[in-house]
């Protein structure tokens, strides 16, 4: 194959064909196919550059494959999460997406009343506790320090007591996402070993990646960079403001930005507070900012970091939020509208697993979201988000340029009609680094 001419495209309110070759973008115009050139007829089909994901997990999201449902809402009660625990096929049992709206809070002795025979790992939909039962805590060597069998953001070290596992399929993920229209992918995983980066770099994903976990001087192939370096403060306590005054100001001194999470009203507080003190650099990051006040706007506009928020999470657990959430504090949840209107730069992005991986149902979920409904943007100003660069969220989108990276997403319709009913659907081709990937 000799490139790639997609023709007849729909490209920033214009028709137009779109050449291809080596990875970039050659000619737009009205152009004529080459001999040995692969041909796609858009037939009036929005041409975009390839969405970009600004948080997800992916190693989680290979393990998500082989692990069984815990939570809703494939799960709803206790008889449910011990016939998906008993029925799993592998000897290490291992569970994700639990609620507490399931059982109540889970901890070694409840895990043993349901499987006591094999070893059990449960993770909390937060993605930030893991639940074992003892023959798991016994087998792992950490019974001992582990006695209630909770494990508070212990992924590296059940990593290391666990050892070689069922290989992850990384590629499946990588064809998931390309299938989706994405082209870049933000990991949000924090503090990646050698041994990590490796895997994700390996060549198994088609998209470009973007490590916030990299340590500095990590080796890195062609297509992955690093960004900001990841910070996770506890989820369960108040954040301690010392250690992380002193991690932003150690990070900030290499020349590095940071990325905060921030999931609480108390952990946004303090980091805001951090930041504040000790400045900012060009490419701070706030993950989530799960709840914030409207007190905090001007705060957050005056620090400047980027908010990397996501929305879907009000479609997918709205029923849990109305139910755990006091009525009060429903605007605070996941702002969007409310941090543009402020001049905050505010992107969307998945967190998937946690999340659904599918842009689609993010840009409709802001769009339309009903929990508060006050924070809804449109869908175009979603897109816009997911457009911006994987180094500069929030900033200007890309668009599609002779001598840029043919990185493309293809619609079967025009870009007004896939705003106005947003569907995964729509999407036709996706192009990465040149070379279709779907």
């Amino acid at each position: 194959m000799n490139g790639l001419l997609i023709r007849r495209a729909e490209l920033d309110g214009r028709t137009a064909d779109v050449r291809v070759r080596a990875g970039l973008v050659t000619e737009i115009g009205e152009l004529r196919p080459v001999a040995a050139e692969m041909v796609i007829d858009a037939r009036g089909g929005a041409l975009l550059p390839g969405l970009h994901d600004h948080h997800l997990h992916l190693l989680s999201m290979a393990a998500a494959a082989i692990s069984v449902r815990c939570g809703p809402p494939d799960v709803a009660d206790l008889d449910g999460l011990a016939r998906a625990l008993r029925e799993a096929p592998r000897t290490w049992v291992r569970g994700i997406g639990y609620h507490e709206s399931v059982a109540g809070v889970l901890d070694r002795h409840a895990l043993d009343r349901l499987v006591a025979d094999r070893p059990v790992r449960v993770q909390h939909r937060t993605g930030g506790l893991w639940m074992l039962n003892t023959r798991a805590l016994i087998e792992l060597g950490l019974l001992d320090e582990y006695d209630d069998g909770r494990l508070w953001r212990a992924d590296a070290l059940l990593g290391e007591r666990l050892g070689e596992q069922e290989p992850l399929d990384l590629a499946a993920v990588g064809r998931r996402l390309a299938s989706l229209g994405i082209t870049g992918i933000t990991d949000a995983t924090p503090e990646l070993s050698e041994g990590t980066i490796r895997l994700l770099a390996g060549g198994a994903l088609p998209q470009r990646l973007h490590l916030l976990g990299a340590p500095l001087g990590a080796r890195l192939p062609l297509g992955v960079t690093i960004g900001p370096w990841k910070i996770l403060p506890p989820d369960h306590k108040a954040p301690e403001w010392d250690t992380l005054h002193a991690e932003v100001l150690h990070v900030h001194a290499t020349g590095r930005p940071v990325a905060i999470h921030a999931v609480t009203r108390e952990s946004l507080v303090v980091a805001l507070a951090v930041l504040a003190q000790a400045g900012t650099v060009t490419g701070d990051r706030i993950e989530h900012a799960a709840i914030m006040g409207r007190d905090l706007l001007p705060m957050l506009s005056q620090v400047g970091p980027v908010v990397v928020t996501q929305p879907g999470f009000i479609t997918e657990r709205g029923d849990q939020y109305r139910r755990d959430v006091p009525e009060a504090d429903h605007a605070d949840l996941y702002r969007y509208a409310s941090l543009l209107n402020s001049g905050v730069k505010a992107v969307a992005s998945s967190d998937a697993p946690f999340a659904s991986e599918d842009p689609w149902r993010i840009i409709a979920a802001a769009a339309t979201r009903d929990l508060a409904p006050a924070e809804r943007v449109t869908p175009r100003q979603v897109l816009d988000g997911l457009l911006t660069p994987l180094n500069d969220p929030g900033s200007a989108p890309r668009r599609i340029t002779v001598g840029g990276p043919a990185d493309l997403c293809l619609l079967h319709v025009p870009l007004v009609e896939a705003l106005s009913a947003p569907d995964a659907g729509q999407v036709a081709t996706t192009v990465c680094r040149g070379r279709l990937c779907t």
